[in-house]
């Protein structure tokens, strides 16, 4: 029997960890059984094409909410080409009710953690013996018994991916909108097996490790554990953790300091500053603890810190909203993501449907469409705030002249304001070149806030010129008669070429 275990990845440079745990558990059926990756923007004919040339028997699809539509598109064409095969979903999207993309073509959908249950099925598969239902619901693996995904990382895959990793699952918080508050209780794997494994992914040159833990910061012991086996090592290398913000002990705070710069991300989720909204979703909000962390990890570490914040929350206005992100720049000069709140199937964030008037879409991303404090208008308005946001805040390409539009004021109006007029210009929000946004922002500058063009020109060369082999813009060429380029971007002739 054939097995082929496959998913379409968001982009080229991720890797699926659930497909090697399902490999790493297979026993004597791993001889048969082959990993196959895909991007949910090949075209989904010729990834049938591929994966039946393998003849399998079994196809296991991973699906999540970025490759929902595409994975029921790919499964389509897989039964009208070869109808004999059979087909196992597994995966978060699959795992809870409602399912809102229809899978019906599915043979088997197992809900919950397949580590083992895809090797029982699969063997239930070859003796003929099929079970008596469709859907098959899990209970949680002892974590410590099942076998580690790790030696099934190719060297492609260690050379050109970054590395899903993973010493825990589950999450103590019950934050409504999040699916790992269903899970009972935060579970380890034994740490000195998963310790071994990452060595030996360092000794075949893996670099770039993320934790899909989602609260890496939650056992000390741990944490250090795991800081430490990094801090022992050579730089460069690149460590990517989700952590608590109120949670930073003596211990740990002294660890992160020793990182060097590029080595270490932290994300954050802060989603809300405000006391009651996050009583309404059920989240732990401790805001001087939370301050003080931030605080730290800005002014004493080299570590890239990334802050999350949700749109749309069940009784948050705009601005309630507005005030977060004004705090939060006042607090850090990091990357600061806006999402827009999405409601995920098995989530409890349901409950505020009728109260908050929450509305959202049946298809993924399952995102708000309104409420009764935010219209569609005001979220679409807001989607186009956090494109903007991230094109010119979180990008790094204008750090210090982004920070034009607000000086001491407040930074979501401003913002607001501007990513309203860049709208009228553009009509857009994808394909706006680098060369394009620049002259929009000393445009805006200049003509709408009418700053001083000599100090909006030198504020965005010191911005754009930092990086070697950049040339000075057109727009800026006016204003820029006394800059000197760096001597290595003279000669390397790089400074040819336009931003």
């Amino acid at each position: 029997m054939k097995i082929i275990l496959t998913t379409l990845n968001a982009r080229y440079t991720h890797s699926a960890i659930g497909l090697r745990c399902l490999y790493a558990n297979l026993h004597e059926l791993q001889n048969s059984t082959s990993i196959l990756e895909f991007s949910i923007n090949d075209a989904m004919q010729s990834v049938t094409e591929e994966i039946l040339l393998h003849m399998p028997d079994i196809i296991g699809l991973g699906v999540y909410i970025w490759n929902a539509k595409e994975i029921a598109e790919l499964m389509h064409i897989i039964k009208k080409v070869s109808p004999k095969t059979t087909i196992i979903l597994g995966g978060p999207e699959v795992s809870y009710e409602p399912m809102r993309v229809n899978f019906d073509e599915a043979d088997f959908i197992i809900q919950g953690e397949g580590d083992i249950a895809f090797y029982s099925l699969c063997k239930n598969l070859l003796e003929n013996t099929l079970p008596p239902q469709r859907i098959i619901k899990m209970t949680l693996p002892p974590l410590k018994k099942i076998e580690l995904p790790y030696p099934y990382y190719t060297d492609e895959d260690i050379q050109n991916r970054y590395i899903y990793v993973e010493v825990s699952r589950g999450c103590p918080f019950e934050c409504e909108f999040c699916l790992s508050s269903m899970d009972e209780k935060v579970r380890t794997f034994d740490l000195d097996k998963v310790l071994d494994a990452f060595e030996l992914l360092w000794q075949r040159g893996a670099r770039n490790f993320k934790f899909v833990d989602r609260t890496f910061n939650l056992n000390m012991k741990t944490a250090n554990q795991i800081l430490d086996f990094f801090l022992e090592k050579e730089p460069p290398y690149f460590a990517h953790f989700e952590v608590v913000p109120d949670h930073f002990p003596a211990s740990l705070r002294e660890k992160i300091a020793k990182f060097p710069h590029g080595a270490l991300q932290l994300e954050i989720g802060i989603q809300t500053l405000n006391t009651e909204v996050a009583h309404n979703i059920s989240r732990v909000l401790h805001l001087e603890k939370m301050r003080e962390n931030i605080s730290f990890l800005e002014n004493e570490t080299e570590a890239h810190i990334h802050l999350d914040l949700i749109v749309g929350l069940p009784g948050e206005s705009l601005e309630s909203f507005g005030k977060n992100l004004d705090e939060l720049v006042k607090l850090s000069s990091c990357e600061i993501q806006i999402g827009i709140l999405k409601k995920l199937s098995g989530t409890h964030i349901s409950r505020h449907d009728t109260l908050h008037g929450m509305i959202y879409s049946d298809t993924p991303p399952y995102d708000i469409l309104k409420n009764n404090l935010l219209s569609f208008n005001d979220i679409q308005i807001m989607k186009r705030f956090a494109r903007f946001w991230d094109l010119t805040y979180n990008s790094g390409n204008f750090k210090k002249s982004i920070t034009l539009l607000w000086q001491e004021k407040s930074v979501y109006e401003n913002f607001y304001d501007f990513g309203m007029w860049i709208y009228e210009q553009t009509n857009a929000t994808w394909k706006i070149s680098l060369q394009r946004l620049g002259e929009l922002l000393f445009t805006y500058l200049t003509e709408v806030k009418q700053l001083d063009a000599k100090l909006v020109a030198n504020t965005m060369l010191e911005d754009m010129m930092k990086l070697k082999g950049r040339a000075i813009p057109p727009y800026l060429k006016p204003h820029a008669e006394n800059y000197v380029l760096h001597p290595q971007e003279r000669s390397s002739g790089f400074n040819k070429r336009q931003l």
